[in-house]
């Protein structure tokens, strides 16, 4: 999809795709809107919760968290071996929850053996036996991550048969990688793909419309990362990386920005978006969305500015569009 012509869809969608998705219990009473993922239907909350919010802090904090957010609905979880001691502390925090909640798990691993550790680690932590939905973690170059995590002993195995064993539901990847997610979506009937949908990346660089594209044919959801996202750190950075040292690129941290960046993610056709691993800027995307997840006009046009000002996390590389 060209620029230009992703940018009428959107001026065009944001007044009326916030409606098409929502979910019984949308906006009141706090409560975040859910939205369908899957053939089947399942509802998953628009707001996804980072593992990144509980790494590095006290049980008691992790369990507060988890609890506040399954009470404003919350119920889609995604974390990572990567991310530090998050499974340790997500585990029991969850645990009271596990059976209502939507629990989304990775594996950066690519061959089967050091996989099925990593799941195995990643059960025992979480305290479950089951994923709702499994990934393969980051994947970005076409022959490391994808060639040989689908060869014969790669991961592909140990998930396809942990697939059919009943101990993953779902099928997915993440990608930061144009090329990597398409030679991915073309070699699997993956459930979802978790990519980067930013207001900069897509309007400045046309990083993204092509995956949307191929992940509509395919029957693939999209569930969505950096909405918050405004740019790379820089010296005109408008807040410190002092002040959020779980992000490696400069937020929206103001209510308005933040507001139109998560608004205009949940403007594209996408189930759930996860914020910054940030508390605050997790609680804040809660917020804006049990507020309103509808974007305006007169937003879309602000975002536009903003996005040729943004140095864009996702430039478009030679070969990859």
């Amino acid at each position: 999809m060209k620029r230009r012509d992703f940018l009428k869809a959107t001026a065009a969608g944001a007044a009326v795709t916030a409606g098409m998705h929502l979910g019984a219990g949308a906006a009141e009473g706090g409560l975040v809107p859910r939205r369908p993922y899957g053939k089947a239907g399942e509802q998953l909350s628009v707001i996804g919760f980072g593992g990144i919010v509980v790494k590095d802090v006290d049980q008691a904090t992790a369990d507060r968290v988890v609890a506040d957010s399954v009470a404003r609905g919350v119920n889609y979880f995604d974390v990572a071996p990567a991310y530090g001691d998050a499974e340790v502390q997500l585990g029991p925090a969850l645990e009271p929850y596990r059976k209502d909640c939507f629990l989304a798990c990775k594996t950066a691993e690519r061959t089967r053996e050091k996989a099925e550790a990593d799941f195995a680690r990643s059960c025992e932590r979480l305290r479950t036996d089951y994923f709702d939905l499994y990934q393969l973690h980051a994947i970005t170059d076409v022959e490391k991550d994808v060639d040989t995590g689908f060869q014969a002993g790669g991961v592909m195995d140990m998930i396809l048969e942990k697939k059919k064993a009943g101990q993953i539901r779902y099928v997915g990847f993440s990608a930061h990688s144009l090329k990597a997610a398409r030679t991915a979506l073309d070699r699997y009937a993956f459930d979802s793909v978790l990519m980067p949908v930013n207001y900069a990346a897509f309007m400045k660089e046309g990083w993204g419309p092509q995956i949307f594209e191929l992940a509509e044919e395919k029957g693939c959801a999209v569930l969505a990362l950096k909405a918050m996202a405004k740019q790379r750190w820089g010296e005109g950075s408008s807040v410190t990386r002092g002040e959020f040292p779980k992000c490696w690129y400069e937020p929206m941290a103001t209510r308005e920005e933040a507001a139109m960046g998560l608004r205009w993610t949940l403007a594209q056709p996408v189930v759930s978006a996860v914020p910054p691993g940030s508390e605050k800027l997790y609680r804040l995307a809660l917020d804006i969305a049990a507020e309103s997840i509808k974007l305006s006009e007169a937003e879309n046009v602000k975002l536009a500015a903003l996005a040729e000002e943004a140095d864009a996390l996702f430039p478009v590389v030679e070969g990859d569009a």
